[in-house]
């Protein structure tokens, strides 16, 4: 009897050092329970009795959002942006109608300008402007079709009106020229419109597009007074000056900011002193011609 006491307490010494669990007789009864645990974590997961119910559900909300039946929210929103196709369609295709009409008036504004280069020549003034009139009617005619197209879409011109700006305010500034190697004058706003043939109610000239023009041509006064001192008429700079003057003292009349107009104008002084400086040097060399003595000092206090 001792013996077998000795075998058990021995066996039950043994498990307890194998083990930290201090119960070993609860060890050995949950064995089998961790047994069929374990087996039943090993076993494969049925796929057809788990997974498909949750598979469905998402299938049916992404049915929902990406196909499903239209609201009418949504119905107003796409016919909004299928209108909204169709006006950016037709403005495209009206602004490209507008650019190819300002292509032609660049390429004909070219012509003139390269005709009224050769007063830098000396040539006879009427020479040079009856080749450049020759131009006019064709000027006349694109700015008709330009009305024509801007026309077709009432009270948008200044939408479209930066895609023929360059040329007018070109077309201004030979205008002018011409108009001052005829008479020495300067070529008002309503004068220019009647050349082209514009309504000023319909499709007029814009105030700014004149103003810029008018910047442009006094670009061109200082290389004349140049050309045309070297040529030997020494009375041209007073002519010049005379009416630089004024121009100057016209456009001081106005507010301008602190833009494109602006900047054209403050070029403007420049091209008046540069003609100054023409004058008195022709003036105090002796050539210039006897002038009104107030007529000069009213000059030089502009």
């Amino acid at each position: 009897m001792k013996s077998a006491f000795r075998s058990a307490l021995i066996l039950t010494t043994s498990l307890s050092h194998r083990s930290l669990n201090p119960n070993p007789l609860t060890l050995l009864s949950l064995r089998p329970a961790t047994a069929t645990a374990t087996a039943a974590v090993s076993r494969p997961l049925n796929s057809a009795t788990t997974l498909p119910r949750r598979t469905t559900r998402c299938n049916h909300s992404f049915a929902s959002m990406a196909g499903g039946d239209s609201s009418p929210t949504s119905a107003a929103v796409e016919k909004q942006f299928d209108e909204f196709r169709h006006r950016l369609e037709e403005s495209g295709s009206l602004r490209d109608r507008i650019k190819a009409v300002a292509t032609q008036i660049d390429s004909t504004t070219r012509i003139i300008h390269s005709s009224l280069l050769l007063i830098h020549q000396s040539r006879p003034v009427p020479e040079v402007l009856e080749k450049a009139k020759t131009q006019i009617d064709v000027l006349k005619k694109l700015f008709s079709q330009l009305s024509e197209i801007v026309r077709e879409s009432p009270g948008q011109y200044y939408r479209y009106h930066g895609d023929w700006r360059t040329e007018a305010q070109q077309v201004v500034s030979l205008f002018a020229f011409m108009h001052w190697l005829e008479t020495g004058e300067l070529l008002v706003h309503t004068e220019v419109e009647e050349r082209l043939g514009l309504n000023a109610s319909e499709f007029g000239l814009d105030v700014e597009d004149y103003l810029i023009g008018i910047c442009f041509m006094s670009n061109e006064l200082p290389r004349y007074v140049v050309n045309q001192v070297t040529a030997g008429d020494y009375d041209c700079p007073r002519k010049v000056l005379k009416f630089l003057t004024d121009l100057h003292a016209s456009f001081r009349l106005l507010n301008l900011r602190n833009d494109f107009l602006r900047k054209k104008f403050d070029g403007m002084k420049y091209d008046l002193r540069r003609v100054e400086e023409v004058y008195y040097d022709v003036k105090i060399r002796g050539l210039a011609s006897i002038v009104d003595p107030k007529t000069e000092k009213t000059m030089q206090e502009t």
